[in-house]
């Protein structure tokens, strides 16, 4: 370790390490931009140390290394061993290019023109900061790939000549969100979970699917409504399931976002309808003061122009390639609830964004809808934790004060915190969800449906009644555990006798509950 200088620690940002080690990589820019310049980063689920014991390994938030992998001092070294063996972090990297002369890194690319860390350096330079290092194109060489596959998740490749690299980062400058490869993503992505919706359709009839579709699309809507604490009137939770139905044929665009608030805020419009043009948060006011307490603190407005054609160039990127359908929902859906463009409706467009991702890059078929709401509304507390991951480490990182309208102003630059940041436990949790919905949700709908239309025709065969009759006696037993209430039985069933109850009851009993 004597050509090595790093701090030796036990506790780094309150996060315990499984042993006393030399911060590197990630880490050791963290450390050493907080030190000279002020400057705080988003810390890394996972970081890195070496040690000077002779065991390499991981756990849940460190890699440990030993002192044969420990980088040489300095910062572009550090990033080097950063880019080696932890991935590409895009806004650790572009404090550190904010910091360093760009001499430092044409100095290294001189040194080592055809070296892929060098080259992969000078590629990321010129791309996050958009300026141009005086030195001469590539000629030759092989290319490489700028994500290491084997730490995070690739977009599809596009060659730069001049660096002889493959620019495969899913997304683009102005939106580029990342994922790691995790054991918990990859054991999902090998259930092929696409193809398992199609298994649990197999054998059902067109009208069946289509009728639980129509259900699930309701369903969602109004699980959508609810994760927002609101209980619209049906005819409002209706006309926002028809557009979810409708998710995946519009491209996304401004204009199909202000659509989108425009059919779910209803007549009852904002005083400002569209992006907004002022700050805004989530959270509450001091009771007292009415000073804002927020929990996540929105793009700036003068930001939103950049961010959103980030967004819309990315999802046309990766809708238009074969990124996992999942890590591609999570990555925009989530990005666009992050940025939180609109005065309101932000939720339920980030949720629909789910269904328009999943849709427009084949993962449903058959028309079935995918009711992501309610199995996020089944989890709610862990979906609220998924956004006080992202949001909460970046309040530290925002400058703001109160305004005169109880609002909040930002005084700093913060447009890097929306534009790149790991998205890793947004995707896992997503697809939790997904493999929940698969698994139990749309089942649990189909087979309801199935004994449903099983109770109806035998209830058809012994009394007649009016369908609207016949569903609202089905509801009820199923509503009361397959029994009518002597209350429900005087008021709207006066004409069945106690014996056809009797037997409509029994009956439920068999395909219902046995």
């Amino acid at each position: 370790m004597s050509k090595y200088i790093s701090r030796k620690v036990t506790v780094f940002h309150e996060r315990e390490l499984p042993e006393e080690g030399y911060l590197v990589g990630y880490a050791y820019i963290i450390d050493h931009l907080k030190k000279e310049t002020k400057q705080l980063c988003p810390i890394p689920d996972v970081l890195s140390i070496c040690t000077e014991k002779h065991q390499k390994y991981s756990t849940t938030k460190w890699n440990v290394f030993t002192t044969r992998h420990a980088p040489k001092e300095g910062l572009l070294n550090n990033l080097i061993f950063a880019l080696k063996y932890e991935g590409v972090d895009l806004f650790v990297i572009k404090k550190l290019f904010q910091y360093i002369e760009k001499d430092k890194v044409k100095e290294l690319i001189n040194k080592e023109p055809t070296s892929q860390y060098s080259r992969k350096i000078w590629f990321l330079y010129e791309w996050l900061m958009q300026k141009k290092i005086s030195v001469p194109d590539l000629k030759k060489g092989t290319y490489v790939e700028l994500i290491n596959t084997k730490h995070q998740y690739a977009g599809p490749s596009i060659n730069s000549t001049r660096h002889r690299i493959k620019n495969n980062l899913p997304g683009s400058y102005n939106f580029c969100p990342t994922v790691r490869r995790t054991k918990k993503i990859e054991d999902f992505i090998a259930l092929s979970l696409s193809e398992k919706i199609e298994d649990g359709l197999q054998g059902k009839s067109r009208s069946l699917i289509k009728r639980t579709a129509a259900f699930l699309l309701l369903k969602d809507s109004k699980a959508s409504f609810a994760i927002e604490g609101e209980n619209p009137p049906n005819i409002r939770a209706r006309n926002w399931s028809k557009i979810i139905g409708q998710a995946g044929k519009n491209p996304l665009s401004i204009k199909e976002i202000e659509r989108l608030q425009d059919v779910l805020i209803g007549i009852k419009k904002l005083k400002h309808m569209g992006i907004r043009l002022e700050q805004g948060f989530v959270g509450e006011h001091d009771i007292e003061t009415f000073e804002p307490i927020p929990d996540h603190i929105s793009a700036k407005a003068d930001d939103l122009d950049s961010l959103l054609e980030g967004l819309i160039k990315s999802t046309n990127l990766l809708v238009n390639s074969d990124y996992n359908p999942v890590l591609a929902a999570a990555t925009i859906a989530f990005g666009f609830n992050f940025i939180h463009p609109l005065s309101d409706g932000n939720g339920r467009i980030h949720r629909y964004l789910i269904h328009h991702l999943l849709i427009a890059m084949g993962f449903t078929k058959r028309e079935m809808i995918f009711p992501v709401s309610a199995a996020i509304l089944d989890r709610i507390g862990e979906y609220q934790e998924v956004l006080e991951a992202h949001s909460s480490p970046r309040l530290d990182l925002i400058e703001w004060e109160a305004t005169e309208n109880h609002n909040v102003r930002v005084l700093n630059e913060t447009i890097d915190l929306y534009r790149y940041y790991d998205a890793t436990r947004q995707a896992e949790f997503l697809f939790e969800c997904v493999n929940d919905t698969i698994e139990s949700i749309i089942p649990r709908e189909l087979d309801f449906l199935e004994k449903y239309d099983k109770m109806k025709n035998y209830i058809d065969a012994i009394i007649s009644m009016p369908d609207t009759k016949v569903d609202l006696l089905i509801k009820f037993l199923n509503q009361n555990e397959g029994r009518l209430s002597k209350n429900k039985r005087l008021k709207d069933f006066e004409e069945l006798t106690s014996k056809e109850i009797k037997a409509i009851e029994d009956h439920f009993a068999m395909i219902f509950i046995d």
